[in-house]
């Protein structure tokens, strides 16, 4: 029997770049380089304007323990720090770099060394200091993550495999083309965290790589294809059995969770002293002439991959960064490429649904994936009660989209809820 979670969706899974191995993208004349983007404060700034910087520069430093370091992707000269098209925040502070076409790395870029009689402490303070942050969408700085509280014992360390999303294939190509340094990665982990049990979740829709991991010599759990099994709280529950607690973390209930693109980025970093300065993503949609996974340097504008995948069919309509269901819609194809982007979406035609009254039907009761009632979250965000709505648990909201899928209203219900969870942040705030 495979493992499963309550609630959730089928959505079409258009995968249809699952085949396509990952194409190198040459890197851009220009990098758009922002020092925000992760979870939590941006980077501080540690270049001006005029410096000469070079492939794994640090262009940004961490300030303040939930924060990570930034580093320049391409060789040249800083022309700017200003602000620029951000595909999360709409602008952000970046560090604008003109490459000078030369390819060359930092002197101290470390060879291949052995890293099997390195202290955790050391691992972590390399995986830190390379700035790596988690890669399946919410760009959590790594190190934090790696460092729970000395009171909190961890035992499992499960990598996330699932790739739930549909259409994106990046996570896929990673596992088939490269599982070897997925697996030392999550060793990496596991040795930093002192966990004894190390767990590979993948869905039963990726035979290959659950085959391929298998024969790596670790723990593979199959798991049923279903959306959102990718998310931490519902991995858990379809693998451990363990319920985090409303507000809890992955740490509470022992476990901690990294997806499989993490652990590869930090393997680099560890046993090669490369900072995440790329990353591969899925370009996929009706509006871009060839549909490919791709490795893009950070920095790297949407235009320009857009161009190297063929360029467009027609004037596009929406495109987006991430998955259609849990992806952000972008105003202009100048944003670049960050850490967190796992996929960029065109699409030239757009079909808008005009939303009508809650019928209260509850499938948006029966699919959410976290046991909320988003009928009536909707109803006290909508009224404005946003005391009511936390009550009802909107900051347990995932923004999953499993509810906006569902509703035969065509409510767009996580926009509600995104909206009520930053008025109770700011009030809380007050």
């Amino acid at each position: 029997m495979l493992s499963r979670f309550a609630g959730g969706v089928h959505p079409p899974e258009q995968k249809n770049t699952e085949h396509s191995a990952i194409e190198v993208m040459p890197p851009p004349k220009i990098a758009y380089i922002p020092f925000a983007q992760h979870t939590g404060k941006p980077a501080r700034p540690i270049v001006k304007k005029g410096d000469e910087v070079k492939i794994g520069t640090k262009i940004g430093e961490p300030d303040g323990f939930i924060s990570a370091s930034v580093h320049a992707s391409i060789s040249g000269k800083v022309i700017d720090i200003t602000d620029h098209p951000h595909p999360v925040t709409g602008s952000s502070l970046c560090c604008i770099i003109e490459s000078n076409n030369s390819e060359e790395w930092i002197a101290d870029l470390r060879g291949e060394r052995d890293v099997s009689d390195l202290p955790g402490p050391e691992l972590l303070a390399a995986v830190k200091e390379a700035g790596i942050v988690g890669l399946g969408g919410a760009a959590f700085p790594t190190h934090v993550k790696l460092s729970p509280p000395k009171d909190r014992k961890i035992d499992t360390l499960v990598v996330n495999g699932c790739e739930c999303e549909p259409v994106l294939t990046a996570d896929h190509r990673l596992m088939v083309e490269d599982a070897g340094s997925i697996v030392e990665g999550a060793r990496i982990f596991q040795k930093i965290l002192d966990a004894p049990n190390l767990i590979f979740g993948i869905e039963d829709n990726k035979k290959d790589a659950i085959e391929l991991f298998g024969k790596q010599g670790v723990q593979v759990f199959k798991l049923r294809t279903k959306y959102p099994q990718g998310a931490e709280k519902q991995l858990i529950k379809a693998i451990l059995r363990r319920e985090v607690p409303r507000g809890g973390l992955p740490m509470d209930v022992e476990c901690v969770v990294h997806n499989i693109g993490t652990c590869q980025a930090a393997f680099m970093a560890v046993k090669f002293g490369k900072p995440l300065i790329d990353r591969v993503l899925t370009v996929a949609g009706d509006g871009v002439k060839q549909n490919k996974n791709v490795l893009v340097r950070i920095g790297t504008p949407v235009r320009d991959v857009i161009e190297f995948c063929g360029g467009y069919t027609a004037e596009p309509k929406k495109i987006i960064f991430g998955g259609p269901m849990m992806g952000i819609a972008q105003y202009s194809d100048d944003v670049p490429v960050i850490k967190g982007a796992s996929g960029i979406l065109v699409w030239k035609d757009v079909m808008v649904l005009e939303p009508g009254p809650c019928v209260r039907c509850a499938s948006c009761v029966d699919a959410c994936p976290m046991g909320l009632v988003p009928t009536e979250i909707y109803s006290f965000v909508s009224s404005k009660n946003f005391d009511m709505a936390k009550d009802y648990g909107v900051l347990d909201c995932i923004e999953c989209g499993c509810c906006a899928y569902v509703c035969p209203a065509a409510i767009p219900l996580v926009h509600y809820f995104k909206y009520g969870k930053a008025e109770v942040w700011q009030r809380s705030n007050q």
